[in-house]
């Protein structure tokens, strides 16, 4: 996978996908703006979902500046919904940065399954089902959102097999 030097990854996957599992591999901690991290900051507990609000506000402050900065900034939350990205659209576009979309299209079961795990992660049985269908709606039109790349892994064994994320001097428009 060869990405700009300069950009702003969203990742998009449901709960249990292996969003954090996939940043934490592939990019150096500073990069990463995770929202469960935020809402940590925000509430001493990173599940609490009535922090969710406070959470993604800093999550903004953070990667406006990290953007403002020219770094290369990676968003891990669900980001399954189109409503859910449209912050990080206005922010690549106030500061002239290319958008990647990496999405782990990971199968229901198998989410369920990695949510399990983790007794900090009970949430009702509909949640991942409905994460699932949201990115299913959603992801058809990233184009038109304004992502320049856009890599869609639809198994576990595809995500395993990035093995690298190369990094490429920004070929934007934007700098012509």
């Amino acid at each position: 996978m060869l990405l700009p030097e300069f950009c702003l990854v969203i990742l998009i996957g449901a709960s249990g996908s292996g969003k954090s599992t996939f940043a934490s591999k592939h990019f150096k901690p500073t990069e990463i703006v995770s929202s469960d991290a935020c809402r940590g900051i925000v509430s001493d507990d990173e599940t609490d979902q009535n922090a969710t609000s406070d959470a993604f506000a800093l999550v903004k402050f953070i990667t406006r500046l990290r953007l403002k900065n020219r770094l290369f900034t990676v968003i891990d939350a669900t980001n399954v919904k189109e409503e859910s990205r449209k912050d990080w659209t206005r922010l690549a576009d106030e500061y002239k940065c290319l958008m990647v979309a990496i999405i782990l299209d990971i199968p229901e079961n198998i989410c369920a399954d990695r949510n399990a795990l983790k007794p900090d992660r009970q949430f009702g049985k509909y949640v991942i089902p409905l994460h699932i269908s949201q990115l299913q709606k959603s992801i058809k039109n990233l184009k038109y959102e304004g992502f320049r790349d856009i890599f869609h892994l639809r198994s576990v064994e595809e995500v395993d097999r990035v093995l690298a994320i190369e990094r490429e001097p920004s070929r934007d428009s934007f700098s012509l």
